[in-house]
């Protein structure tokens, strides 16, 4: 699809701040996993970290289509300064969708500022794929619940001002008995923080819930629509992260052109050998259908149209192809594109992450196959 021009003018704003903001902090940040708190800050300035919600809430009154861009453009520069920002949306969308008018005036306008950091709680240590298997649980107390559990691969948890659970507040009624509501800082405690392959400035850690007494007006939406509010949630959340894959994907792609330009083996650039012209002409050709994949669920999303099947296949095929391409870029750059501060090396570790959170490949084939065979 054609951008519109205001999606086109988007792109050029959050690429000049992608280069000024994000691309000189990565490679270090990646180093010492620094948590990318000025890139954030920089964002929510421009307006661009909660972009796609109404003014009223301290949005941009952008669509999901605006959100994608910002998705793809930060990423192509620093994924875990986009997945940060990422999940702050995916927390809001929670809020947005299905809270009181109280509950989106109470956190949205601090987050679009980045006063107020949120994130999503849902993946537990014996539930992942299966997140109707969880086992934190609220027991009814009257005016609060008391939750107990733990949380599981939560990124932005030691920053966190606040998590989206989701809880089982009636065990016996599965996938319908669990209930989202909010746990602010001081109900919840971090209790380790995650070593991982890459992303690795992106906080993700493991929470424990201890005897939290969850006030209910601390609900969205009404007990037992919890399961509903998460996948609605992950909808936007896969279209975020197959955006990811496009962002990284464009920056394999000019790296690897930019390299087999001036790179020479026998007296002549490696762009000249029809092996290295195979890898890059696979590369773009992905790149574009990945991109129209995304941009059509992004658009469907925004129109009103069930866009779950779309999104699914956006995201399965833009990270799958990225994880190739992210090979293939390493492999054009040789042993240069093997050794850090290579800027490939690190996008190859990074996308690795994209087919495994907000639903991992399999289950994007899950929901792919039964929406279409219904």
């Amino acid at each position: 699809m054609i951008l519109s021009e205001e999606h086109e003018l988007l792109r050029e704003a959050v690429r000049e701040i992608a280069l000024k903001e994000l691309a000189p902090r990565a490679e270090d940040a990646d180093h010492n996993m620094t948590f990318p708190a000025a890139q954030l800050k920089a964002l929510a300035a421009s307006g661009m970290l909660m972009i796609k919600y109404p003014e009223k809430y301290g949005g941009a009154g952008g669509d999901n289509l605006a959100s994608a861009i910002v998705a793809e453009e930060t990423a192509r520069e620093c994924l875990s300064s986009s997945t940060t920002s990422l999940v702050q949306m995916l927390s809001g969308d929670c809020i947005f969708l299905y809270g009181t008018e109280e509950q989106k005036m109470k956190y949205m306008p601090k987050m679009a500022t980045g006063e107020l950091l949120g994130c999503f709680a849902l993946t537990e240590p014996g539930a992942g794929s299966d997140a109707s298997n969880m086992s934190t649980v609220g027991v009814d107390k009257g005016d609060h619940y008391l939750v107990n559990g733990t949380k599981t691969f939560i990124t932005n948890a030691e920053y966190g001002d606040f998590i989206v659970a989701f809880v089982k507040t009636n065990p016996e009624r599965g996938a319908r008995g669990v209930t989202a509501m909010i746990l602010e800082k001081g109900q919840f405690q971090v209790s380790k923080h995650e070593d991982k392959m890459g992303m690795r400035a992106s906080n993700t850690c493991e929470v424990v819930i201890k005897d939290a007494k969850v006030p209910k007006e601390n609900v969205l939406g009404k007990p037992g629509l919890g399961f509903i509010i998460a996948m609605s949630a992950l909808n936007g959340g896969r279209i975020g992260a197959a955006a990811q894959a496009v962002g990284m994907m464009q920056a394999m792609l000019d790296e690897s052109i930019a390299y087999a330009k001036q790179r020479e083996q026998f007296g002549k650039p490696i762009g000249s050998n029809q092996a290295i012209q195979w890898m890059i002409a696979d590369m773009a050709k992905d790149l574009n259908a990945a991109r129209q994949l995304t941009y059509h669920a992004a658009a469907l999303t925004d129109s009103g149209k069930p866009s779950s099947t779309e999104a699914s296949m956006a995201k399965l095929f833009a990270t799958e192809v990225g994880i190739k391409h992210a090979s293939n870029a390493v492999q054009i750059h040789g042993g240069y594109g093997y050794c850090k501060p290579s800027k490939v090396e690190r996008m190859y570790r990074d996308i690795r992450i994209l087919t495994i959170y907000e639903g991992t490949s399999e289950v994007q084939r899950m929901v792919i196959s039964n929406n279409i065979m219904k």
